[in-house]
């Protein structure tokens, strides 16, 4: 199995099924593809047909691309892990929010970009994404009350990861959070699959 990536320090789509597949130590071939080179394009349809990363390459080549997508497939192929709660209700919640996540908060994006190696603390802050922010808090805030902790559906799964990303721009660009928002964000960057997808980050921008 390969998974075929962009640049660490600023891939959030790439970021999240890297971690899922560390986390749970499930053995996989990564590809890394330079994003804004000139032969960028041309690498990545060699592999994904949507001309972007991440993508899924399986062990029976077929390509899988978008990153809930991924996440999904790898759900079912290792159906041994909960990835996804196991409580139906709860598992409904986590999809939910996953898929806000991949197809929402579009001023945070725009305006807090994910790039690990930047401290610009009180940068991006307009009042779009901040609006986002206070939604993904709203979100965390349930989820972790619901569920108890540490992560949103109590152990680590598909729906922190696709959240990773914004606890990276959020160590980024530093915004007001409560202290709910701050505890779990520590905890994600702490946690040593996403430790990891950091250290590499860093490792780029040398």
């Amino acid at each position: 199995m390969k998974l075929v990536i962009g640049d660490k320090f600023n891939s959030s789509w790439s970021m999240r099924p890297w971690v899922l597949l560390k986390h749970f130590g499930i053995p996989f071939e990564e590809t890394l593809i330079r994003l804004s080179h000139p032969d960028t394009k041309s690498k990545i349809l060699e592999v994904s047909p949507s001309g972007k990363v991440p993508c899924l390459v399986t062990d029976a080549g077929e390509a899988v691309w978008e990153s809930l997508a991924i996440v999904e497939t790898i759900a079912e192929m290792h159906p041994g892990h909960a990835m996804w709660p196991r409580d139906a209700a709860a598992r409904a919640r986590a999809r939910s929010i996953s898929a806000e996540m991949h197809a929402g908060f579009a001023d945070l994006r725009q305006h807090m970009p994910m790039e690990i190696t930047m401290h610009a603390p009180g940068a991006g802050a307009t009042p779009g994404a901040l609006a986002n922010i206070a939604r993904i808090e709203a979100i965390w805030a349930e989820c972790l009350a619901k569920s108890g902790g540490p992560f949103l559906f109590g152990e680590f799964g598909i729906a922190d990861a696709m959240f990773a990303p914004v606890v990276m721009r959020f160590n980024s660009y530093e915004p007001e959070l409560s202290e709910t928002s701050r505890a779990y964000a520590k905890r994600i960057t702490e946690l040593p699959a996403v430790a990891a997808w950091i250290d590499g980050a860093r490792e780029e921008a040398r």
